[in-house]
């Protein structure tokens, strides 16, 4: 069984995020970029069935600049066995990655798609679903817990309430979250390695697919810097100026 995994570059999750002095975006300009931590899990997911046998092959996808084929090296260090990069110098809404992934899955024909359930960067918690919606497969998001038997796959979920385990039929789209299992290190020896996996390139073009974006970024800005705490005489002091002054109550 062949599982497709995407990836996304962004922003490394340690790094303080600068805002432009325009307020048009984020500043990009030397700072460090990495693997999407949630596809990082879902990397390190699909490698383990591989490694336990259920699946034979870990493909690994990833939209955006040149650059990306560093993400890609990443996973394939990781364990993956190739990637593909299909470069796009501009931001790609959740809509048109959906329909890029799509393209590459109807050339690839996997019979599982684990995906991280969001991007730190932009936080948008699409893609996984618009991509079962194109594709008219089952999904479960959110995973905490994932295992195969057969041509179906038990998800362990997520939810407000609790957790939910779920049963889906193969092909499937299956979503990650923090606690699906903890990313391995790359070794040396599986880095040197990856340098020599084979990373496919294409574009949109090749798959029929509009990149232009739909949206409009208006404004981005910081969020407020968070006052100082205050002491209260007595618990009437707190709800009345978590009524009259937070607005809370």
């Amino acid at each position: 069984m062949k599982v497709l995994v995407p990836v996304k570059r962004v922003i490394d999750y340690n790094v303080k995020v600068r805002v432009k002095a325009d307020q048009s975006g984020v500043d990009l300009a030397n700072v460090k970029m990495s693997m999407n931590p949630f596809d990082e899990i879902a990397v390190e997911e699909a490698v383990r069935l591989r490694e336990k046998g259920a699946a034979t092959e870990v493909v690994v996808v990833s939209i955006g600049p040149q650059q990306a084929q560093e993400t890609i090296r990443t996973a394939l260090a990781i364990g993956a066995d190739r990637g593909i990069l299909i470069t796009a110098d501009q931001t790609v809404e959740p809509l048109a990655v959906a329909k890029l992934l799509k393209g590459v899955i109807d050339q690839e024909q996997p019979r599982l798609v684990i995906m991280g359930k969001q991007a730190i960067d932009d936080d948008n918690n699409a893609t996984g679903q618009m991509l079962a919606a194109l594709l008219d497969w089952p999904q479960a998001t959110f995973a905490s817990k994932l295992e195969l038997s057969g041509d179906k796959a038990s998800v362990t979920r997520e939810v407000d309430g609790g957790l939910q385990t779920l049963q889906v039929d193969l092909p499937a789209v299956v979503t990650t979250d923090l606690r699906l299992n903890e990313p391995r290190y790359a070794s040396l020896p599986n880095i040197m390695k990856a340098k020599k996996k084979p990373i496919d390139t294409k574009t949109p073009a090749d798959f029929g697919v509009d990149i232009a974006p739909r949206l409009k970024v208006v404004k981005v800005t910081e969020p407020p810097k968070r006052a100082g705490g205050i002491k209260v005489e007595s618990a009437a002091d707190l709800v009345a100026k978590l009524k009259n002054e937070a607005g809370v109550l």
